[in-house]
């Protein structure tokens, strides 16, 4: 266990018979943490109220202010345990703490500047103030952090440390200032610059609390970059495309547990007719697959006017149909693709993708790159690129694709996964890219091994 760890069990040891009795007086968390905002709005008022009344030097509204930034800060850890030992928990509860703690530092910087400020200590105020950016950064970055699924709670300047240290700070400054004298100076040799002063026993200590929040903040970015770069390394371990093939098979899973049943395709439905393939340069073409593949049993879509290309894949036939987004005759410039299933596994009924599909799989993110022509590529997979531009032959929108070297009208898109994987690692055998080429009507196809 931490040292940290430690300290705050030994804490809450002396805290809990105050904490079993604030449950018996009825108190909730939320309760205890708005008393906190209270007692810090009570803190500005006096640092406020010393910059109003108080002279310079007058460093009693200071100590006072400390007094009740340890008292405040008290609360921080009572809601905490009133929620624990009193079975109070609830993530509304979370969430209120979280934003009325942001509030409570706010305020208590605001008041701090505003004295500083108004005292004429303005370099001390710059100071403050960045000790303000620092500490809401230190929140941020962990809220962000975990909200991208990266657990972020190291640093050395935590919320803990900067009550403590800030209060600790200004009541031993109001303290000391009866003993030193509220202007005491210590100035730099033949200069009119003080290199210390009474006030110094509580700026310094901000000054050190300015740049110590702002590097824990940097370094939990850099700790969240770190993870997440794992993250994103063992996501593309898979070759030539994982990260689309990962997310197909998570999106098909998901469906298939809420509401596919696969099944084998009738045979009455309609199957592809393979053609010859002309071999390119510098490409890597396949021969058209036996009839015993499995895409030579999936059905065929319809393709209606606005149809541009379709998905399947392994182990069921339901397929996705990539659209023509056309609102009152004319192509939706943000928008240009509409992607949807048809659920051939059910009642061959049309269907709108889920938002984990369209947001993390199967949607199509759209760039206008030139007259009426879009860069296009997966969300999930933002190596292979498609282009939706206007034909001059037929005068029709259609998307292309680099199929063994050549920018071919692409019509069908292919992944066969094998038995033996995991959900999360799926063993994907490789991506078939099916089109047609635009100079001779000849189709056109080639398998990338995975």
């Amino acid at each position: 266990m931490s040292t940290r760890k430690q300290l705050q069990s030994g804490i809450y040891k002396i805290i809990n018979p105050v904490v079993k009795l604030l449950i018996r007086a009825g108190l909730t968390p939320n309760m205890i943490t708005t008393i906190g905002l209270m007692l810090n709005i009570g803190v500005a008022i006096i640092f406020i109220a010393g910059a109003e009344e108080g002279k310079r030097g007058d460093l009693r509204y200071v100590g006072w202010a400390g007094a009740l930034i340890l008292f405040a800060g008290l609360f921080d850890m009572l809601d905490g345990q009133v929620a624990r030992l009193g079975n109070m928990s609830s993530r509304f509860g979370a969430l209120y703490d979280s934003v009325l703690d942001r509030y409570s530092e706010l305020i208590l910087f605001l008041g701090i500047c505003y004295y500083l400020v108004a005292h004429h200590y303005f370099l001390s105020s710059l100071f403050a103030f960045i000790g303000l950016i620092g500490s809401m950064m230190v929140s941020y970055t962990r809220a962000r952090a975990e909200g991208l699924g990266i657990e972020c709670k190291d640093g050395l300047m935590q919320r803990p440390e900067r009550v403590i240290l800030v209060g600790v700070s200004a009541l031993a400054c109001g303290i000391s200032s009866r003993w030193l004298g509220g202007n005491y100076k210590i100035q730099w040799p033949a200069s009119q610059f003080p290199i210390f002063e009474t006030i110094s026993i509580f700026t310094i200590p901000v000054t050190i609390m300015a740049f110590l929040a702002n590097g824990t903040a940097i370094k939990r970015l850099r700790d969240a970059k770190k993870s997440l770069e794992e993250q994103d390394r063992k996501r593309n371990s898979l070759p030539g495309g994982g990260p689309m093939m990962l997310m197909i098979l998570v999106s098909a899973g998901l469906s298939a547990a809420l509401h596919v049943k696969a099944q084998a395709p009738p045979s009455s439905q309609p199957t592809h007719t393979p053609s010859a393939i002309p071999p390119a340069a510098g490409a890597q073409p396949t021969h058209p697959p036996a009839p015993k593949d499995p895409q030579d049993t999936f059905p065929i879509p319809p393709h209606t006017h606005d149809f541009l290309f379709y998905l399947q894949r392994t182990p069921n036939t339901n397929t996705i149909i990539c659209e023509l987004n056309e609102k009152n005759g004319s192509l939706d410039r943000e928008d240009p693709v509409h992607v949807l299933w048809i659920r051939y596994t059910e009642k061959k009924q049309r269907e709108e993708l889920t938002f984990l599909q369209r947001h993390f799989a199967y949607g199509i993110k759209s760039r206008l790159i030139g007259n009426d022509k879009y860069e296009l590529h997966f969300i999930s997979y933002k190596k292979l690129l498609l282009y939706l531009e206007k034909s001059p032959v037929d005068n029709k929108h259609h998307v292309y694709a680099n199929i063994v070297g050549k920018q071919a009208i692409l019509s069908r898109i292919f992944i066969k996964i094998n038995p033996g994987g995991s959900f999360w690692s799926p063993n994907v055998e490789y991506l078939e890219l099916r089109g047609t080429d635009p100079d001779d009507g000849k189709e056109l196809m080639q398998r990338i091994k995975i």
